[in-house]
């Protein structure tokens, strides 16, 4: 509680310093931006933070990210084999019914994955670092054979699978009502971007599944002690396995958000370096890359953090080359503040 406490002081502070400096910082259009990345970002944060409390890493996330929003663009082009299986199966080309088997094909992609890092992890018993890290590689390569290296872009095609999955100004509607109502007050309206509330929705799927179900507490124990959780009669590989596959199919999720967003998929770039904000806003939130802490609030505030640090070192006029290097620092200040806290606790307990 302590350490979730300090985390959230800390985005508040953040937050204050990047309210003031910059008038542009306080636009709606800023704080609409900054939404849109928090929701993106914080579903493969999700999906990494999960994994890490239950004692996992995957770097692999990026690639992921990569291969699938590759495959999402390829398949509602019609240039992949699958699609076009599909097409020619079914006979249809509505957009609406390739855009759903687009979607649940990439999602099955993302659990397979997550499938094959968990049982070379769990059966073969090979470190999970070097398993994703394998994996980074591997995926990344399959995704430029896929596309042959070119960009997959959507263009003008499938304007009303865009605007049914992903359209931030209509929200399905739901917003229709509330801003009929303000419009009616003369108050501006309100416009929420989709992102961010299909992170909602995930989020409270995951506060439900990590600690109000058993098998939350199956990932908390393994990731404190896998032996003992072992011994106590808990199915430690098959659990590991699940937090794999929900890492990877997280990851996928998040490739097709990316591409109804940017309209287009670049193989040898998209995803790169995301496994780095996953880890590091499960990281910043209190996961500790040792296992068994953390929590799905403490991942939204870390993932926040991690989303409001390159905000604020642009608005103070600081070259967006630094990105990474904000991130990095910021991730080793967390890996800093875990092990501070852990000696500090450790030695009251010792006391």
């Amino acid at each position: 509680m302590k350490k979730f406490i300090g985390i959230f002081v800390f985005l508040l502070l953040v937050y204050g310093f990047l309210l003031f400096a910059n008038p542009g910082a306080r636009s709606a259009e800023n704080h609409f931006n900054l939404a849109r990345r928090i929701g993106l970002f914080g579903v493969i944060s999700l999906g990494a933070g999960m994994l890490i409390i239950s004692g996992g890493i995957d770097l692999s996330v990026g690639s992921v990210v990569g291969l699938s929003a590759t495959l999402f663009a390829m398949i509602l082009r019609g240039e992949s084999w699958v699609g076009r299986m599909f097409v020619e199966l079914t006979g249809t080309r509505n957009e609406t019914v390739l855009g759903s088997y687009a979607i649940i094909t990439v999602l099955i992609t993302g659990m397979l994955i997550g499938s094959i890092n968990g049982l070379l992890v769990t059966k073969v018993r090979v470190q999970a670092f070097i398993v994703t890290l394998c994996g980074l590689f591997v995926y990344r390569g399959i995704a430029r054979w896929l596309a042959n290296d070119t960009v997959k872009g959507l263009g003008v095609t499938h304007p009303g699978l865009k605007h049914a999955l992903y359209s931030d100004s209509e929200m399905w509607g739901l917003l229709r009502p509330i801003n009929r109502a303000l419009a009616s007050l003369h108050l501006p309206q309100v416009s929420v971007p989709v992102s961010l509330v299909i992170f909602l929705f995930l989020v409270a799927a995951a506060i439900v599944f990590l600690h109000f179900s058993v098998y939350g507490r199956y990932f908390y124990a393994i990731g404190s002690n896998e032996r003992a959780a072992h011994y106590s009669g808990v199915a430690t590989d098959r659990y590991k396995l699940l937090a794999y596959i929900m890492c990877s199919t997280l990851a996928a999720f998040f490739g097709i958000l990316y591409v109804m967003q940017q309209n287009s998929a670049q193989p040898s770039d998209t995803g790169n370096f995301y496994e780095l904000y996953a880890i590091a806003g499960a990281v910043l939130g209190g996961c500790s890359l040792r296992g068994g802490e953390g929590s799905v609030f403490g991942i939204c505030v870390g993932t926040t953090i991690l989303i409001l640090l390159p905000n604020l070192t642009n608005m103070w006029g600081i070259s967006s080359t630094l990105e990474y290097t904000v991130i990095g620092a910021a991730l080793l200040l967390g890996a800093i503040l875990d092990e501070v806290l852990r000696r500090f606790g450790t030695g009251r307990s010792a006391r």
